[in-house]
């Protein structure tokens, strides 16, 4: 029986070969410890550092790339790092409806603490509402959060904007870059990026935060502070070559995978034409397709269809049993929301297999529909 057509890049990617092959040797042989002074543990250091200058390729310039067990740790250790180095004064943080639950809970968590709350509205396409932004991030504001290309509808949010609305009044821009990085560039102007392996083509177990020169954070593990004595624990020297390694393979074929994406966008758009999209087309990465039918019950889809790897929304959410807080903040009805699926591709996929999933997926779903 042949494998499954893979269509879930947002939840990860398939490993690339390259990031394998840098993996192997330290998985195999190099198995010092990186932060040990003898000669093994000073070549296992420099095989970590030369991942960190893959990864800061695709990053802004003037930061320290900081590595974490994957986006998650990062997104924590920028927002509950950076408050305490912030000021008092400042008890307001400011982030999008649509955010990532690394995000949304950890604000929720800091709310529970004493800090005010901003959930921006976005409008029906997905963006964010600036008129809100703008009347919401004021000199209270400590900390703007903003995901770069969201994980379930693929928008790309105004972040350049909203860091510049952050400076303004002397607050920092968190960007979670996880489904961006390395597909699509990260506005200079931002303070913290977060980003994970997984996403693009690297192992599972690590990721990054970037941080500007100057901003200050506390660790939220304490230990040896390994990690520029903020972040403590012992780093894997295979895991850090392999997120290096996929790095490396993002930024050498960047504008290759977007043309690439680019034709499986207006292949799959064909394919599933009596679908409607959901969220906005024009600022959009193209390597996410989240579409519905009204009438159609996902659930049955995802059972009838098992040649596919398809999601009904964040694998981070699943099982969970809540609907789409994503999809529900564009203003869709339950029921339109509960008939919305998520195709995701990316640089290994093929339009045959676009071709052959979109046939057994609209197939399944008239069924339903009847």
């Amino acid at each position: 029986m042949s494998e499954p057509i893979y269509l879930d890049y947002q939840a990860t990617t398939p490993l690339a070969p390259e990031a394998y092959v840098a993996m192997e040797p330290w998985l195999r042989y190099g198995f010092a410890n990186p932060h040990s002074s003898h000669g093994a543990g000073r070549k296992a250091a420099a095989a970590v550092e030369v991942a960190r200058g893959q990864v800061a390729e695709l990053l802004p310039a003037g930061g320290e790339v900081i590595f974490t067990s994957g986006a998650t740790e990062a997104i924590n250790l920028a927002l509950r790092g950076a408050l305490p180095h912030i000021g008092e004064q400042r008890r307001k943080l400011v982030t999008i409806a649509t955010e990532h639950a690394a995000v949304r809970d950890s604000c929720f968590r800091l709310e529970k603490q004493g800090y005010e709350l901003v959930l921006l509205p976005v409008a029906s396409d997905g963006l964010v509402d600036m008129d809100a932004a703008q009347a919401a991030i004021d000199d209270e504001t400590a900390l703007v959060a903003a995901m770069l290309v969201n994980n379930e509808i693929g928008v790309i949010q105004p972040v350049r904007e909203l860091a510049d609305m952050a400076h303004d009044v002397g607050a920092l821009l968190l960007c979670d870059a996880v489904q961006g990085y390395g597909r699509v560039t990260i506005p200079e102007n931002v303070d913290m990026v977060a980003l994970s392996a997984h996403k693009i083509h690297g192992p599972k177990g690590i990721g990054a935060l970037w941080r500007r020169t100057g901003i200050e954070l506390e660790p939220i593990l304490y230990g040896g502070g390994q990690e520029q004595g903020i972040r403590s624990g012992t780093l894997s020297p295979a895991l850090c070559a392999g997120l290096g390694a996929a790095a490396k393979l993002a930024a050498g074929h960047f504008d290759e995978d977007r043309a690439h994406i680019a034709r499986l966008w207006e292949h799959a758009r064909a394919l599933f034409a009596d679908w409607t999209i959901n969220g906005c087309i024009e600022h959009r990465y193209k390597g996410n397709l989240n579409i519905r039918r009204d009438g159609l019950d996902v659930a049955r889809l995802m059972s009838d269809v098992r040649g596919v790897s398809f999601s009904a929304g964040s694998a981070c959410a699943s099982g969970s049993g809540r609907p789409s807080h994503v999809l529900s903040a564009l203003s869709l009805e339950p029921g339109q929301v509960k008939s919305s699926i998520r195709l995701g591709f990316g640089r290994y996929t093929t339009q045959q297999e676009l071709t052959d999933a979109a046939f057994m997926i609209n197939t399944a779903a008239e069924a339903i529909i009847g």
